[in-house]
């Protein structure tokens, strides 16, 4: 329950980190040419730039997307725009991948790739999209959660659940009320980790071990893509 998307995890070496900096450079510089370069008044940059510092990006990096996403800052690498690619992975799971590119055909071409070198296909538009609700996800903490059931009501948001290992609510509203729901639980005392647009199964694929270490091979290759940003399946 909970996450259903693949995001870069911790690196182990220099590389991995570097390009776990592109990743959440390329997020922040989305984010601020959507909504500005304010984090104050912009909830997703703001968003972006703490999840970046909690990995210790360097300050030059997040202040560079910032600039170049405002206008600021003339260079040759290209704007960048988010594109949503559909599939099926190994034992017909559905997969949306949402990258960040500056170059679409390169970007298409190596997403088909890694589907087909994964024991999945890549589909056109729709392909995948059916299996899943466009909703709104709220990553939130609270110290002594009393009833996060009346709080989600309260906020306008139709779904909760708890992880237990990670001590975290994921918070599930339609996808039109993202900031009202984001900003109603932030003023019931909670903290926000992430709050965006998801993609939720509608009914979830089981899989039996052998089978979801299948999948978790597609899943893995498509994340180390340098495009990537989200994957969204619908395993279980």
């Amino acid at each position: 329950m909970g996450k259903g998307w693949k995001k870069a995890g911790m690196a182990e070496n220099a590389q991995k980190k570097g390009a776990q900096f592109t990743k959440m450079a390329r997020e922040i510089y989305v984010a601020t040419k959507l909504g500005g370069p304010d984090p104050e008044a912009n909830s997703r940059l703001k968003m972006a730039i703490n999840a970046a510092l909690k990995v210790s990006c360097p300050k030059a990096t997040i202040e560079r997307a910032i600039k170049k996403g405002s206008g600021g800052l003339n260079d040759d690498s290209g704007n960048i725009e988010e594109v949503l690619y559909e599939g099926q992975g190994p034992h017909n799971v559905g997969v949306m991948v949402l990258c960040q590119t500056d170059n679409r055909n390169r970007t298409v071409s190596e997403i088909r790739n890694l589907f087909k070198k994964n024991g999945g296909i890549m589909g056109d538009q729709g392909s995948a999209a059916w299996m899943f609700d466009k909703v709104s996800f709220i990553e939130a903490q609270k110290d002594n959660v009393e009833d996060p059931e009346e709080d989600a009501i309260e906020v306008g948001a139709n779904e909760v659940e708890f992880d237990p290992e990670e001590k975290t609510y994921y918070f599930f509203a339609d996808f039109e009320e993202l900031d009202n729901v984001r900003q109603g639980l932030q003023d019931r005392g909670w903290q926000i980790e992430s709050a965006e647009l998801y993609y939720k199964a509608k009914n979830k694929t089981e899989l039996n071990s052998d089978q979801k270490q299948e999948l978790d091979e597609l899943v893995n290759a498509l994340d180390d893509n340098e495009d990537s940003f989200r994957i969204y399946t619908s395993a279980d």
